[in-house]
């Protein structure tokens, strides 16, 4: 037998209650469209004003001087701005359809399985090792030329990158234990797995590149984790976590250099 709940419901209230929950949802949905800019590169005269990093909130005003020029990605793109002159940050300017194509390709590049020799699947054909490289294709990799604070979505699978693939290259990390850990490319590719094995990655790890041929130079890792799918999302993830080396990768591709030296 089913009995019928005949306990009286105060609509009124649930009513309200609902409304309210659809108006916090409301606000929740607004401070999300309002999106704030990341500054990716910044040069002239307000540069210290407005540094590499610096989050703008949505809808700010910028003022730059004569030799100013600011780098930014928002939501609605990316953009350049030149001074002299007064700038607002919203969606209704044009945007950089060819760089943010260009910056699409560096967030989704990954590491790549390693290889027996211990270089990375995917090595440039000989036309692509023959141009001059200019930053790595992924943001994720580590620019082994300019070492610098670096984000790590993935310990296990780090990859570093040189710009001269044109012979064979030989060099040397070293960690907290002060045991260098030899590194080597084969000619024609400028990828290189991190030795995980001699040499475990850490948070905040400090260690150091020594090139026979080139500056030795200083990486820090930091690990991240849930990546953020879009672009300012990433770049705020690379500001707040100073990976001012990324954030420069990030820049060289809007500024018109091509990932890995092509154009």
């Amino acid at each position: 037998m089913f009995w019928a709940d005949t306990r009286p419901t105060h609509r009124p209230a649930a009513r309200t209650l609902i409304a309210a929950i659809a108006g916090v949802a409301a606000l929740a949905g607004a401070d999300l469209a309002q999106a704030q800019a990341v500054v990716v590169r910044s040069t002239g005269p307000s540069a210290a004003q407005y540094p590499q990093g610096r989050k703008l909130p949505a809808s700010a005003k910028v003022t730059l001087k004569a030799g100013d020029r600011l780098t930014v990605i928002d939501k609605a793109g990316s953009r350049v701005l030149a001074g002299p002159g007064n700038f607002v940050m919203d969606s209704t300017v044009s945007r950089d359809q060819q760089g943010a194509s260009r910056v699409a390709g560096l967030m989704t590049g990954t590491a790549a399985p390693r290889t027996r020799t211990g270089a990375v699947r995917g090595a440039p054909s000989a036309a692509r090792a023959a141009a001059a490289p200019t930053a790595p294709d992924s943001i994720w990799y580590v620019d082994v030329s300019k070492g610098g604070t670096y984000c790590v979505s993935n310990p296990t699978s780090l990859v570093l990158w040189r710009p001269n693939r044109a012979e064979d290259a030989s060099a040397k990390l070293t960690g907290a234990s002060g045991k260098p850990v030899p590194v080597t490319w084969k000619r024609g590719s400028p990828l290189r797995q991190w030795p995980t094995a001699e040499l475990p990655l850490t948070d905040g790890g400090v260690y150091t590149f020594a090139d026979p041929v080139g500056p030795t130079v200083k990486i820090v890792t930091k690990f991240v984790s849930n990546v953020p799918a879009d672009e300012l999302g990433i770049a705020g993830l690379l500001a707040d976590k100073g990976c001012h080396a990324q954030l420069d990768v990030l820049a060289n591709a809007l500024s018109g250099g091509a990932p890995g030296g092509m154009r």
